[in-house]
């Protein structure tokens, strides 16, 4: 794909569907040439699940807009606010918001991909499993949520029920609430749904992550490979969590996004 002239068109503040008792709100950013059957993105933002929000990936949005892709930037509800599967029931409500209104939108519904970073990236690998019971009050929730392609940087693979942790500092214990047992953490853990029906997936990560370990990355690629499913893993030396902030990072990991999707959306 080509950079298209002109202005990506933006749409703040789309009232996408239902999270809990509050509308869904999303980032919407077309390119800026008219076009139909056009591939989509979702972009989910991390922060721990507990804060954060959908402007946090803006930059990527707009990024992979200009390249012609329909990018779209979701909120969800924190943990502060509902505990798991909240998150994920909204990611995918944000997936069927795109898919019914593809025409509307110009997007192939079957061209439909998920990006997140950190948290966001736990809540994309999740969102590309297929699993049913994460549906959530969907804009139109007789619209599938099926995404094609994932890509995840530095992401939580294993949800973890850590012991003798300060609870103020489990970003885990949070998401999952005071209730959750050993089996509740283990379906939220991404790299327990990897098969040979998951879809082609980009991993990135910074080998001096202090918040994800690489290992979470590097065991989730090497399972991917076990099933012979289309993966690619980007390490980036030397560097920390979330060290695609830097401008010079955040334009390349674009790059690697834009040639990944283009490959298998």
């Amino acid at each position: 794909m080509k950079i298209q002239e002109g202005q990506v068109k933006i749409h703040d503040g789309l009232a996408i569907g239902k999270a809990g008792d509050r509308d869904l709100e999303a980032d919407l950013f077309l390119p800026p040439l008219d076009g139909s059957e056009r591939p989509a993105i979702l972009f989910v933002h991390g922060g721990g699940w507990r804060e954060g929000d959908r402007s946090q990936l803006r930059g990527y949005a707009i990024l992979l807009a200009r390249l012609g892709f329909v990018t779209l930037c979701t909120s969800y509800r924190l943990s502060t606010e509902a505990v798991w599967p909240a998150q994920i029931k909204d990611i995918n409500c944000a997936l069927s918001y795109l898919r019914t209104n593809s025409d509307s939108l110009g997007i192939d519904k079957e061209r439909v991909g998920v990006s997140g970073n950190s948290a966001g990236g736990h809540l994309a690998l999740m969102a590309a499993t297929k699993i049913k019971k994460f549906g959530g009050q969907g804009y139109n929730n007789n619209e599938s949520s099926y995404v094609k392609a994932v890509c995840a940087l530095y992401p939580p693979a294993r949800i973890k029920k850590l012991d003798n942790t300060d609870p103020l500092d489990n970003a885990f214990l949070a998401l999952m609430g005071e209730e959750a047992e050993q089996g509740d953490y283990d379906a939220a853990s991404p790299i327990n749904y990897i098969n040979k029906h998951y879809v082609p997936t980009m991993l990135v990560h910074g080998s001096k992550d202090n918040v994800v370990s690489l290992r979470d990355s590097n065991d989730l690629y090497k399972k991917l490979l076990k099933y012979n499913i289309p993966a690619e893993m980007h390490i980036f030396s030397e560097e920390d969590h979330a060290f695609d902030g830097k401008n010079e990072y955040g334009r390349v990991v674009a790059d690697l996004q834009s040639l990944f999707f283009l490959k298998y959306l």
